[in-house]
């Protein structure tokens, strides 16, 4: 065998010495998460006029977490008393937009979308600007692939807008928006478990979410109301959404359709229904944006009875499991997903706190995080990545009305 000369070995150990010091280098650079909340207007501001539902959070919340516990310590506030109750990055995450989820600033029938930079060291917030969302009460945003628009749902307006990205980040007016049109479904969902008294977005049209599909060619955005999801060619030199020669596609009366989301590989499509407590898997065609349905099955375990609000759904990064939040059961719903798509129950998981609006992984996927939000804290739970079931690690963080989570890692080049 041959030696190493004294040379390639003091470089070896040096290299060595250079990697051992770069990760602990990075290791020492924070991991951020930002925390939208409902909140109450501040004083002495223009924002004493919004109308909204009071809330305990005080905007948006800053906090380091601890990469190998999980645990959450406060690092800093943007306080703002609007309800920032949605948040999206820009690509490279050095921006960070929300949505304000009120009904009227000032004279203003209207919610607003803000833009933040972020500091690259601390990870504060400074606002750049905001500007109208074209309806009220704007409950979701997204980033286009294209990193040219925001995109985003009103849900008591019942309208969805397209806002572009100037090239400082801040938000121009909008470029599009459309307003959902036509009958709301019945009050009383198709598949409500038995005893089930959920009742919330049938009594007018209620655009709850939007998102691209990973190509950028279509725009997906679901009416609650009307048990819709609806499908746009969107032109990304103009910004503007065009109908579908598939416009939409129907759930079943009443159960009412809140997120859905993409599974990795394109093809699959899981939408989430609010009052029906069901996931409909669809087969989707990104060549000409049609849904397909194939697969309808209970977010809750078997036997559960009463009333249920669904809330939010993920999918693991690799796409082998499906995440649904179940509220008034409080657990997260834990779904295996097959070959072909279709899901299986797996597990659900207590969330030990109740009403959980959202929840999100951390960068690693280690750890996942539910916003509790009439518990007024977030609850840390270890992801068993093989098994895709969860363990609650024990740690809480106080936070008011939390609504969502997302994160920032420092440490990323």
């Amino acid at each position: 065998m041959i030696q190493p000369t004294r040379f390639q070995s003091a470089l070896l150990a040096f290299t060595s010495l250079f990697l051992v010091s770069s990760h602990a280098e990075e290791k020492k650079r924070p991991l951020i998460a930002y925390v939208g909340t409902y909140t109450s207007p501040l004083k002495n501001m223009l924002e004493t006029q919004v109308d909204l539902p009071p809330g305990n959070g005080r905007g948006i919340h800053l906090f380091k977490v601890d990469r190998s516990t999980g645990k959450m310590t406060p690092a800093g506030l943007h306080e703002m008393g609007t309800s920032p109750s949605a948040l999206a990055f820009n690509a490279d995450k050095t921006i960070l937009y929300s949505a304000n989820e009120t009904e009227r600033i000032g004279e203003a029938e209207a919610g607003s979308v803000s833009a933040f930079s972020i500091d690259a060291g601390s990870g504060a917030l400074t606002l750049i600007n905001s500007v109208s969302s074209v309806g009220k009460g704007p409950a979701h945003l997204s980033l286009h692939p294209s990193g040219k628009f925001v995109l985003v749902a009103n849900y008591f307006g019942g309208s969805v807008a397209v806002l572009p990205i100037k090239p400082d980040g801040s938000l121009g007016d909008a470029t599009d928006s459309k307003q959902d049109q036509g009958n709301v479904g019945p009050t009383k969902a198709t598949h409500a478990p038995p005893g089930s008294f959920a009742f919330s977005g049938h009594d007018q049209v209620h655009a709850h979410m939007i998102e691209s599909d990973p190509s950028g060619r279509f725009v997906l955005h679901v009416d609650l109301g009307q048990d819709r999801i609806y499908i746009w060619k969107f032109d990304v030199t103009k910004g503007t959404l065009t109908a579908n020669d598939q416009p939409f596609v129907s759930l079943p009366p009443g159960d009412g359709p809140r997120h859905f989301h993409f599974h990795p590989n394109g093809k699959w499509l899981y939408s989430l229904q609010e009052e029906g407590s069901t996931i409909v898997l669809f087969d989707y065609d990104s060549g000409n944006g049609h849904l397909t349905e194939r697969q309808t099955i209970s977010s809750l375990p078997t036997g559960y009875a009463g009333s249920n609000f669904c809330s939010g759904i993920m999918l693991s990064e690799d796409g082998r499991f499906v995440y649904v939040g179940n509220r008034l059961h409080d657990s997260l719903g834990i779904f295996s997903v097959g070959e072909t798509g279709e899901l299986t129950f797996v597990a659900d998981e207590w969330t030990r706190g109740n009403y959980p609006r959202s929840f999100n992984f951390d960068p690693s996927g280690k750890f996942l995080y539910s916003c509790n939000q009439r518990a007024d804290h977030i609850a840390a739970f270890r992801v068993n990545q093989q098994a895709g079931t969860i363990e609650f690690t024990g740690h809480y963080t106080p936070v008011g009305n939390p609504s969502i989570i997302v994160f920032r890692d420092f440490a990323e080049k």
